[in-house]
């Protein structure tokens, strides 16, 4: 019996899919105490789209570590978060024509979930939240109360989950049904039970929901509805955005501004807690410590999300480098749908954030199993975990990309050929 045996809890998940011990990563690929190398197409759940340990980001970090820089200093003003909140202004909301104010909470992207429906109940004076079938904001009771998993949903122990009505999101009924008129239907009719909600909360593309990509013109719909219901539009960025969908946000491709993003994982760009409330700066209603928290101002993850920012996101560079990784991912898991065919697989997502959509959840932990004997850690998600999802680090060279794709290529022959041997 090992230690994690022993003292772990049992709430431990990818542990499960991969039971090895890894020791050290780089860039995209990770190592186990055996020395074995591994391709990393799950990169902290979408926390390390600049790669394990990346040099740039690692020297800015050892630095301000070597310089005595301020590791913890609650919300108050430090060197660290002015260059932070300049890197931003300049690097990221200028070029969108965006005005936000930003909100330090607690390190986490369910922390980030839970103030931004707080402060948009708080402006609107209602209760009521808006959110998605699939969507997944977070594990605590807020957050989890908009999210759509039953198994997640499970974890509140039977407490209540209230305040939030779920409806239909993008193409859930398939391409002939408008979810977006079904929605106004119910905000319009006083006698639906639905009552005027403070916001509607969603994600672009739904990341643990199964890689559910809304069409740009659903997305630019729920702007107009937020805007004739008086609602606020709150979009989790927090899995999506960072770039993983080819832009720094997943909205921005849409058209769409959001009134409140969320936004957490890669922020800091390595791997560092870190986890923000962009809203209107109108909407910036709080009073002092209204909502707070001990490690609000990670310090740390300041320097190295600053560093990540003008690095990467100063010009169209890397951006249109991630675009260009995102047509081959497109290209090869086509491909690869094809050969196992349209009742087997099909290719769903949008940039980075793509996977493969098998008929079951069997056939998925089928080929998660075996890419990861071949040396791939990939993951499912969806309803039924039926979603094999590519989550690598958006800096993987080409040549690692492809021989990741060659090995779920691999993955998918070697498995539909045992089901045909064992059908025959």
């Amino acid at each position: 019996m090992t230690i994690f045996d022993q003292l772990e809890s049992e709430v431990q998940s990818y542990a499960r899919s991969f039971p090895v011990t890894f020791d050290k990563a780089q860039g995209a690929k990770l190592y186990d105490t055996e020395g074995r190398e591994y391709i990393d197409f799950l990169a902290g759940a979408g926390t390390l789209n600049y790669g394990h340990n990346n040099p740039v980001l690692k020297e800015a970090l050892i630095d301000y570590l070597q310089a005595d820089g301020i590791a913890h200093g609650l919300d108050m003003h430090t060197r660290a978060k002015q260059e932070l909140l300049e890197a931003f202004d300049q690097c990221i909301l200028k070029p969108r024509d965006l005005e936000y104010v930003l909100q330090f909470t607690g390190p986490t992207g369910t922390n980030a979930v839970e103030a931004a429906m707080k402060i948009a109940r708080k402006v609107k004076g209602r209760s009521e939240i808006l959110a998605f079938t699939n969507g997944f904001h977070g594990c605590s009771l807020g957050a989890l109360a908009a999210t759509g998993n039953r198994h997640h949903r499970g974890g509140s122990g039977g407490v209540s989950l209230p305040d939030v009505t779920h409806m239909p999101y993008s193409n859930y009924f398939g391409n002939d049904v408008d979810t977006i008129a079904m929605i106004d239907q119910l905000i319009e009719d006083p006698s639906s039970g639905v009552d005027q909600p403070a916001a509607v909360l969603l994600e672009t593309v739904q990341g643990e929901g199964g890689l559910n990509a809304a069409s740009f013109d659903w997305l630019q719909g729920i702007e107009k509805l937020c805007k004739k219901h008086d609602m606020l539009l709150i979009v989790d960025d927090i899995q999506a955005g960072c770039g993983r969908t080819g832009t720094f946000f997943s909205f921005e491709p849409a058209g769409i501004k959001p009134d409140i993003v969320t936004l957490s994982k890669s922020l800091s760009g390595f791997g560092l807690p870190f986890a923000l409330v962009m809203m209107r700066p109108e909407l910036d209603i709080w009073e002092p410590g209204e909502h707070n928290g001990t490690f609000r101002g990670n310090n740390h993850a300041f320097v190295t999300a600053t560093k990540a920012i003008r690095h990467f996101w100063s010009d169209d560079k890397f951006q249109n480098e991630v675009q260009e990784k995102a047509a081959l991912l497109k290209k090869r898991f086509q491909e690869i749908a094809n050969m196992a065919g349209p009742a087997n697989m099909q290719p769903k997502g949008r940039g980075m954030m793509q996977g493969l959509s098998c008929k079951d959840g069997d056939l998925a932990k089928l080929v998660i199993t075996r890419c990861f004997e071949l040396g791939l850690v990939i993951e499912t998600s969806g309803a039924y975990d039926q979603v094999v999802k590519c989550l690598c680090p958006l800096t993987i060279t080409k040549d690692e990309l492809n021989k990741a794709l060659d090995i779920i290529e691999q993955s998918v022959k070697d498995i539909m050929t045992k089901r045909y041997q064992k059908a025959s």
